[in-house]
């Protein structure tokens, strides 16, 4: 069985071309469900031993520990997956883990800071020292651009097209999209660019990073969260607000100011719509001004 899911694993990785932060946690997922077969079954050999009713034992005890709704989704669509590979592999003749039903979960509305709140924001690192220098290109290029975490690691200086402004940025699951960027962020970047020192012994392939820690290295995703916490307390902001935050700060921000829905799919990197439909419902000021402004009875 443990086989048969680190064979899965690698094909995640060098099929799909999965990241390293989506194969540990689906390798999480399956370490939770080998330790349920061990303690409540007894251990399974094969994938094909794996039943029904086994499964809904395993949804069963997810619930008698008061898992989120949510994490148990992951974990059954995590198992989903496998079986469906197994399926294609001829490791079963069928997959045990599409007749379990997905709890709901419950959609909760995206933290976002208003406009004043951000402006404090990328104004709290220091601008007379390079780390501050630093900072604020990463927090302006995050909400400028609205970039994801590991999207804004994972940029290099060569990824900037200065004339264009705009910023080559891969996705998830390597998908490339193009995301424009603001003078704020781009003066923000040129300052930043004029005392980055790139460590000459770094690997090849963070020679030509973007964002660099103290070490001269590539940034990490950690580091950033870190780093953000201490400008937040600066700043006196909430300690809910998290990079990902600057995301759904730029995608309220922009519905705000009048972009139709398709744009700000785009923007994100978003494939569903309906992903970025969440926005609409945390986005009610434009739509409030537009009714009183129009409607003959809105004011006295």
């Amino acid at each position: 069985m443990q086989s048969a899911v680190q064979q899965f694993l690698r094909h995640l990785k060098l099929e799909r071309n999965a990241s390293d932060l989506t194969i540990k946690s689906y390798g999480d997922d399956y370490a939770s469900f080998f330790d349920y077969l061990e303690d409540r079954v007894g251990g399974i050999a094969t994938p094909d031993q794996v039943t029904i009713p086994i499964l809904r034992g395993y949804v069963s005890y997810l619930h008698e520990c008061q898992y989120a709704r949510t994490t148990i989704a992951r974990r059954l669509a995590a198992l989903r997956s496998f079986f469906r590979y197994t399926t294609r592999e001829g490791l079963t003749s069928s997959n045990p883990a599409q007749a379990l039903r997905t709890p709901r979960a419950g959609r909760k509305l995206p933290h976002f800071l208003s406009t004043e709140q951000v402006a404090t924001l990328l104004e709290a690192p220091p601008a007379n020292e390079p780390m501050g220098l630093r900072d604020r290109a990463i927090l302006e290029t995050l909400y400028s651009a609205g970039l994801r975490v590991a999207e804004l690691v994972g940029l290099n200086v060569s990824d900037w097209d200065r004339g264009a402004n705009i910023l080559r940025v891969f996705g998830k699951g390597a998908k490339e999209r193009i995301a424009p960027i603001g003078s704020y962020a781009s003066r923000a970047l040129e300052r930043w660019l004029t005392v980055r020192a790139v460590d000459p012994g770094a690997p090849a392939d963070e020679l030509d990073a973007m964002f660099l820690n103290r070490f001269g290295r590539r940034l990490t995703t950690r580091s950033i969260g870190r780093m953000l916490e201490k400008h937040l307390q600066d700043a006196g902001l909430s300690s809910l607000t998290s990079p990902h935050t600057l995301r759904h700060s730029f995608a309220t921000h922009l519905l705000d100011g009048g972009a139709d829905l398709r744009s700000v799919q785009e923007l994100l990197g978003h494939k569903s719509l309906t992903t970025t439909q969440i926005y609409t419902h945390v986005s009610t000021r434009r739509m409030r001004e537009t009714y009183e402004s129009a409607h003959p009875h809105a004011k006295r």
